[in-house]
């Protein structure tokens, strides 16, 4: 039995390997677990308030592979960015209804009407107030600085999406570090945390077992808070030639508002080519230049991600072999002996 058993791991580590060197695993820390997509399949797990790991997996095919039109770079990235929210949102929502006892039916949705228009309402509060903490008044702002100046139209442009960027990057930084003193947010960036390490194991090959997924390192060049900051440089330089094209063909913006309403429906654009050098940097972290390029981001991820417990790390090991097909049968005791680890291939 021990010896089928050590088979059994043996093929499952040699399919990891060539899987790993051909796939990037992408994932989301939720409410006391971690989200995984996979090539086919994308898996949610979650500590049960009773100790046991629930998890909800489906099968997972994004558009780009449906439709080569959707394959071309920017576009890929924009359309990956919808279809990141829309799963995200989705396993936050089961993830919040496992950890807190509550009914879920079989596609993962809370069964009750309340609970899911509560959290369509919330999402929807909380994309306006992004909206105008993060678009609106960065260019109210900026605009007030750029008014104080007697630049001329196109270094105009430029100081206005300068100061909106950075002012940006500076609320981010704030909030970010603000919420992370919450107790339930600290636990969801160790989640973050356990969802990177495991991500890094399978990457390296190294078996996945809490104790040897905890050594690994938290901070990953793919992680999404690198790609929020390569948005928000991104979105500087972009809508400054955008501005000045606008401004040189018919003139200023009539008022802040008007800006905005052009900017919006372009940040799908912004966030295509941030997704092309997040994808051209994490295939090139060797390289020197790119890794100074990426090393604020790596920055940032001390705050949004913290140390996970073994515990921690096995909830997001059971997310990612799901989401690879591999289903575990039994728990993976954070304290096991390592032989006793294959057990649970």
């Amino acid at each position: 039995m021990s010896l089928r058993l050590h088979q059994e791991a043996d093929e499952n580590q040699s399919s990891r390997r060539a899987l790993s060197s051909e796939l990037a695993m992408g994932g989301q820390a939720v409410v006391e677990g971690v989200m995984m997509r996979g090539p086919l399949r994308v898996a949610v797990a979650v500590r049960e308030p009773n100790g046991n790991i629930a998890v909800h997996s489906f099968p997972y095919a994004p558009a780009s592979r449906k439709y080569k039109s959707l394959k071309f770079p920017v576009i890929r990235g924009a359309v990956g960015l919808f279809e990141s929210m829309k799963i995200g949102l989705s396993a936050l929502e089961w993830s919040a209804g496992i950890a807190s006892g509550a009914e879920v039916d079989e596609s993962g949705k809370s069964s009750k009407l309340r609970d899911r228009l509560g959290l369509g309402f919330s999402f929807l509060v909380a994309t306006l107030l992004s909206l105008g903490l993060f678009v609106y008044v960065p260019l109210w702002l900026g605009k007030l600085v750029a008014g104080t100046t007697s630049y001329g139209p196109a270094t105009r442009q430029l100081v206005i999406n300068a100061v909106a960027g950075g002012i940006r990057i500076i609320v981010l930084l704030l909030y970010l570090g603000a919420i992370s003193w919450w107790k339930e947010i600290r636990r969801v960036f160790q989640y973050h945390g356990a969802e990177h390490k495991t991500i890094f194991a399978f990457e390296k090959s190294v078996p996945l077992t809490p104790d040897l997924v905890a050594q690994q390192s938290r901070f990953h060049p793919r992680c999404g808070t690198s790609f929020l900051l390569i948005v928000a440089v991104s979105a500087i330089i972009f809508f400054m030639l955008v501005d000045s094209l606008i401004v040189a063909v018919f003139g200023e913006y009539p008022s802040t508002l008007a800006r905005f309403l052009v900017h919006v429906p372009l940040i799908p654009v912004v966030a295509g080519i941030a997704y092309e050098f997040l994808k051209f940097s994490a295939k090139r972290t060797e390289n020197r230049l790119v890794r100074v390029l990426i090393q604020p981001g790596l920055w940032l991820q001390r705050i949004t991600t913290k140390e996970p417990d073994p515990a921690m790390c096995e909830v997001a090991i059971y997310a990612l072999k799901h989401a690879l097909g591999e289903e575990p049968v039994a728990p993976i005791s954070p304290t096991a002996e390592p032989e006793a680890v294959p057990a649970t291939p």
